[in-house]
């Protein structure tokens, strides 16, 4: 397992470096997923968040612990001034000018009503969310770049059908050309296969050019340097994934769907906010303790120049008296949370249930759509075959060539577009499900 795991990090890393260069490379669909992972922004985004809220847990944690404090002051105290309680009779005492304050506090929540625990349970709720948030940005990630991955497989595709019909052209061109010189074709004629390999030739340059917009939408999705030129594996219009039942996907997406995994944790967050908010209207409970060295004595007339330490431990009872009225508009609004984070779920299950659904029948609608463009090229190809040979026997018109050979072109596009829609919808299957 390990060997497995270095040995793909290293052929990962071969890539990047390779990538760095500017260099042309062979990527499958797999390696896309790594560099995916590793290197695009919105995924470390994500993963930023989630790990934010991991710390966050330590901060719930922390109100397990006592709160300690120690304070420490010095001051300047001036003469006192008394007087009677008509503010006669008034005479200065001497104070001693130095003060000092020192002081350390200790306490401990013994019982809180459950809230640091409702509270810790909480925070671990929100870094799961934030994990599935991750884990559902991570799909969309994979998906996306699975799609332009698809995309420049299709159009690279089509530079080949482009290229091999233009030379197919060139050559026709060439026949009829040498026939019009023995006068057994007409001027038109060329004239016509020169239009087609004018269309041909700019639609090659569109595609080249649609090419050049993928793989740079690609390489920022990647976060690859400018200049990176991905090729797609040849081998992936081969690839045919297997069709299994609409049940395992859904059995699927109930397991692994992200989507669903947030809403059965919102569920759960919302019945911990309740009992936060419940347990407001609980006393808390505390140990304390305190030692304290103050100087000089100023509760004494007149006041004694020397140092006081005391100190004390005890136990305290709390209760906030707002919360009998305060709580339980708190409480209703955090029932009211409960009760639509539930029906947030129960939709989550039915948009997903639909939505695995309507994935599994165009996945399998692009299988027939297959079947039928490969039956439409073998069709398209004999046509031209025998259009072809009529023609050169003069049987038929260069009009009825031109159809042919546009009928051809068209059925061979349509073939290598089936295929690469099958894999498409395959993908988003996989993405519907949460397992991409």
């Amino acid at each position: 397992m390990r060997k497995g795991l270095l040995s793909a990090f290293i052929i990962l890393l071969t890539i990047v470096f390779r990538l760095e260069a500017g260099d042309s490379i062979s990527i499958s669909m797999e390696r896309l997923f790594e560099l995916a992972d590793s290197r695009s922004k919105s995924i470390k985004a994500y993963e930023a968040v989630a790990k934010q809220t991991e710390e966050e847990i330590k901060v719930a944690k922390s109100a397990r612990m006592p709160d300690i404090g120690i304070s420490l002051s010095a001051s300047y105290l001036g003469n006192v001034w008394l007087a009677d309680r008509n503010f006669k009779n008034g005479q200065n005492e001497y104070m001693p000018h130095f003060g000092n304050n020192f002081a350390i506090e200790a306490s401990q929540v013994i019982y809180a009503g459950g809230a640091i625990q409702s509270g810790v349970a909480a925070s671990k709720l929100r870094h799961d969310i934030a994990l599935q948030d991750a884990e559902r940005n991570r799909q969309d990630v994979r998906f996306l770049a699975a799609g332009f991955y698809l995309e420049l497989a299709r159009l690279n595709n089509e530079v080949i059908v482009y290229r091999k019909n233009i030379e197919q052209t060139k050559q026709v061109l060439e026949d009829i050309t040498a026939r019009q010189k023995e006068g057994l074709a007409l001027k038109n004629d060329i004239t016509r296969y020169e239009l087609m390999l004018k269309s041909l030739e700019l639609a090659l340059t569109q595609t080249l050019n649609r090419v050049a917009i993928i793989n740079d939408k690609l390489i920022t999705l990647v976060d690859l340097p400018d200049g990176s030129i991905i090729v797609t594996d040849s081998a992936i219009l081969e690839l045919m994934p297997k069709v299994d039942g609409e049940e395992y996907w859904q059995e699927c997406a109930d397991n692994s769907s992200p989507i669903l995994k947030m809403a059965k944790s919102g569920v759960e967050l919302s019945e911990k906010n309740e009992k936060i908010v419940r347990s407001e209207m609980i006393p808390s409970l505390a140990l304390f303790a305190a030692d304290k060295l103050d100087g000089p004595i100023t509760i004494e007339v007149p006041p004694i120049d020397k140092n006081l330490n005391y100190w004390y431990v005890g136990i305290g009872l709390k209760y906030n008296l707002s919360s009998a009225y305060k709580s339980n508009k708190k409480r209703n609004v955090a029932r009211v949370a409960t009760t639509r984070a539930r029906w947030e779920e129960e939709i989550a299950k039915d948009n997903l249930e639909s939505a695995i659904k309507e994935a599994y029948i165009e996945f399998e609608e692009a299988f027939t759509i297959y079947a039928t463009q490969v039956k439409s090229l073998e069709l398209a190809t004999e046509n031209y075959r025998v259009i072809n040979e009529r023609y050169s026997n003069g049987l038929v018109l260069i009009t009825e060539m031109l159809d042919a050979s546009n009928q051809k072109l068209d059925a061979e596009l349509d073939v290598s577009n089936a295929k690469i829609n099958i894999l498409f919808k395959y993908y988003k299957l996989g993405k519907t499900a949460g397992t991409l």
